[in-house]
C-alpha cells in the first residue's frame, strides 16, 4: 500500500514537471508573438492555456485523493501540500504568458515593444523561459542546490525590470502613454513569472529538506 502511495507521489511530481514544460512553451511562444507581431502565435498561446488548466486539475485531484484516502503525515504530507501550492503557481505562470500574448495580439499589425526597449524585454523573456526550464529539471531531480541557485537568475530579472522603468522615464521616450503602459505591464508579467519560478523551486527545497530557503533570506 505504501509503495503504491509513493508511486502516486512520484507521478504527481512528474505531472508537475510536465506542466512546467507546457509553461515553458507558453513563455517561448508568447515572446515570439510579442517580438514579431504574429497574431496566430498569440492565439495559439491563448488557446493552449486550457491544457495547463486541465493538467492542474489532474494534479489537484491526485493530491486531494492522497490526502483523503491515505492521510499522509510528516514528509509525505509536506510533499502533497507542496504539490498543491506548486501547481497553483505553475498555472499562474501560464496565465501570465497568456497576458503577454494578449498584449501582442492587441497591437497587431504593429509591435507592442518599441525598438529601443526590445533588447531589455527580449532578455527578460529569455531569462523567464530559462528559469521555467530549470524549474522543470528541479522538480524532476529534486535538486536542492539547483533550486537555491535559481534565485541568482531572479536577481538579473529584477535588474532588467528596473531598466525598463529607466527607459520609460527617460526624457527621450517618444512612444506615448499606450506603449508605456504596455511595457510596464510586460515587465511586470515577466518578472512575476520569474518570481513564481523561484517560489516553486523553494517548495522543492522544502519537500526535500523541510526548510524554506525564502524564510532564511534577510
Amino acid at each position: 500500500m505504501r509503495e503504491a502511495f509513493h508511486d502516486q507521489l512520484d507521478s504527481m511530481f512528474e505531472d508537475l514537471a510536465g506542466i512546467c514544460r507546457l509553461v515553458e512553451a507558453s513563455v517561448r511562444l508568447s515572446t515570439a508573438a510579442l517580438l514579431t507581431g504574429d497574431a496566430e502565435i498569440a492565439e495559439r498561446v491563448i488557446s493552449a492555456d486550457i491544457e495547463i488548466d486541465r493538467a492542474r486539475e489532474r494534479v489537484e485531484d491526485t493530491a486531494f485523493s492522497l490526502l483523503s484516502l491515505q492521510q499522509p503525515v510528516a514528509g509525505d504530507l509536506r510533499t502533497v501540500v507542496a504539490g498543491l501550492r506548486m501547481v497553483s503557481e505553475l498555472e499562474r505562470m501560464g496565465d501570465l504568458s497568456v497576458h503577454v500574448a494578449k498584449i501582442a495580439r492587441l497591437r497587431v499589425p504593429h509591435l507592442a515593444v518599441p525598438e529601443e526597449v526590445r533588447p531589455t524585454i527580449a532578455r527578460m523573456a529569455e531569462v523567464a523561459e530559462d528559469m521555467v526550464t530549470r524549474v522543470s529539471q528541479i522538480i524532476t531531480s529534486r535538486d536542492v542546490e539547483a533550486a537555491i541557485a535559481l534565485s541568482h537568475a531572479d536577481e538579473e530579472m529584477d535588474r532588467l525590470r528596473r531598466t525598463t522603468f529607466t527607459e520609460l522615464l527617460s526624457a527621450d521616450w517618444s512612444h506615448g502613454v499606450e506603449a508605456a503602459v504596455d511595457i510596464a505591464l510586460l515587465g511586470r508579467y515577466l518578472e512575476r513569472i520569474a518570481d513564481h519560478a523561484v517560489s516553486v523551486a523553494n517548495r522543492v527545497v522544502f519537500v526535500v529538506t523541510g526548510q524554506n530557503p525564502a524564510a532564511a533570506r534577510p
